[in-house]
This record gives structure tokens, C-alpha cells and sequence, in this order.
């Protein structure tokens, strides 16, 4: 299944959750889209519950479905909760780490300036948003992309670095200090209902 790129803000209000991460897609009109307006929601079945949980999760990280697939099974071989690992493993691509850095507006951003070689992992260029990152490891603007309006922007707006991440503003370099503990990540997200969809 291919990576969506249609419009995030009909995805986003269907599945009632904003995948840009700004929130705007649901303040202006927070119900699904379509002709009916905000009385058009039928009950989802256990099914239909698990798989929208499933696809909101996906299209957040804006991966396909081999490569969503492919790391929830990855999180299962690992020792833990199998949902609470997917979660920490998601949040520890690299473009996960560069938009919870501050260094990008949107998931979706951080995407594009991993995917053209802004960023350096270890003072190497990184052109891989699935990369994983390790503790300890350094996340750096490449000196030419230091200016960068993109960049420059969402910096300026951030007010907030979880606290499995160290930035510095000044410097455009963070670290992950350690993997991310499931009550520091997206509490929107029902993991549980995931791993039942791939346990059917």
C-alpha cells in the first residue's frame, strides 16, 4: 500500500485527529468531512475501531503499510509491552526526532528535510526519515541548511522538547538522552487496539 498524499485535513478530520500536529485541521470544522456535517457518525465496530486506530497512527508518521507492518513486528521481538515499544520505536525515527526537536513545523517537514540530507546524525548526513535513533546520539542541522527559513520558523515557535530529548537552540543540535517512556508519547493514541488489529 502506497504512502497517502492526499489532503490531511479530510484524513485528519475523518479519523479526529490532527496529522499535522498543529491542530488546526479540528478547530474549524471538528467532525468528519462530507455533506451530512457533524450528525454523519456511525458506531465503528471492534474491527472498525482497531483499524481506525491503526491508520491514524500510520498516517501520523506517514509511512506505508509494509513499513508500519514491518517495524509493529520489530517492536514484538523486543523484550516489554509489544504496544508500548511500536510507540517508543516510532518516536525514535529520525524524523520523529527532528520534528520533536523543534527543527520542523510538521511531521511532514521533518520528512522532507531528512529525505534532502539537511540533517547529520553523528556529524554524518542521514537521508533516511526511518533511521533509528540511538541514546547518545547527535542530531545537527548540516552547516549549508542552517539557514533555512523552514528551519528558522518552527525553532522560533517551539516552546517545548520532551524530555527524552536535549536541544539547543543556538547550536540547531539535540540528542536523544534515552528511548522514550509510553506516558511522554501521544496519549490520542489507543496502541492496545493496534496490536489487536495485527493479532486477528
Amino acid at each position: 500500500m502506497a504512502r497517502f498524499t492526499g489532503s490531511t485535513w479530510k484524513k485528519s478530520r475523518r479519523l479526529g485527529i490532527s496529522l499535522s500536529g498543529t491542530g488546526k485541521e479540528l478547530t474549524k470544522r471538528p467532525y468528519a468531512p462530507g455533506q451530512h456535517g457533524p450528525g454523519q457518525r456511525k458506531k465503528l465496530s471492534e474491527y472498525g475501531l482497531q483499524l481506525q486506530e491503526k491508520q491514524k497512527l500510520r498516517y501520523l508518521y506517514g509511512m506505508n503499510e509494509k513499513q508500519f507492518h514491518k517495524l509493529f513486528n520489530k517492536a514484538g521481538k523486543l523484550p516489554g509491552l509489544h504496544g508500548a515499544n511500536f510507540m517508543a520505536l516510532l518516536a525514535t525515527r529520525l524524523d520523529s526526532v527532528v520534528y520533536k526537536l523543534g527543527l520542523a513545523r510538521t511531521n511532514r517537514q521533518s520528512r522532507q528535510l531528512v529525505n534532502h540530507g539537511h540533517i547529520l546524525v553523528d556529524g554524518r548526513k542521514v537521508d533516511i526519515p526511518s533511521y533509528q535513533v540511538k541514546a547518545g546520539q547527535v542530531i545537527t542541522v548540516r552547516e549549508k541548511s542552517r539557514n533555512l527559513e523552514i528551519i528558522k520558523e518552527a525553532v522560533e515557535i517551539t516552546n517545548y522538547v520532551p524530555e527524552y530529548l536535549t536541544f539547543d537552540a543556538d547550536k540547531l543540535e539535540g540528542s536523544l538522552v534515552r528511548v522514550p517512556e509510553r506516558g511522554e508519547l501521544n496519549p490520542e493514541i489507543n496502541e492496545q487496539l493496534i496490536v489487536e488489529y495485527y493479532s486477528r
